[in-house]
């Protein structure tokens, strides 16, 4: 019997996956830590618990976007102030 957050945790897997595109330290890196990740998790089968690994999994996504949001005014800044422009 498959679990009805299965679709959910894959989903989440995905963006994450997505995300990790523009990680500081590389695709690679974040993939790796990503799977490590899920795969320590694997053996979870309550639902909520698996329910709060999910909204932890949406919590690292604001703060993803967060840190990539902020990259970019940096770089938007430097670029409006930089004298040489």
């Amino acid at each position: 019997m498959t679990n009805p957050l299965r679709g959910e945790v894959i989903r989440l897997y995905k963006n994450l996956l997505y995300l990790g595109r523009d990680y500081p330290k590389g695709t690679v890196y974040f993939r790796e830590r990503l799977k490590t990740a899920f795969m320590k998790n694997r053996d979870v089968t309550d639902p909520e618990k698996i329910r709060k690994l999910v909204d932890r999994g949406e919590f690292v996504i604001k703060e993803l976007e967060a840190l990539y949001f902020l990259r970019k005014y940096r770089a938007m800044k430097k670029r409006y102030y930089d004298p040489e422009h």
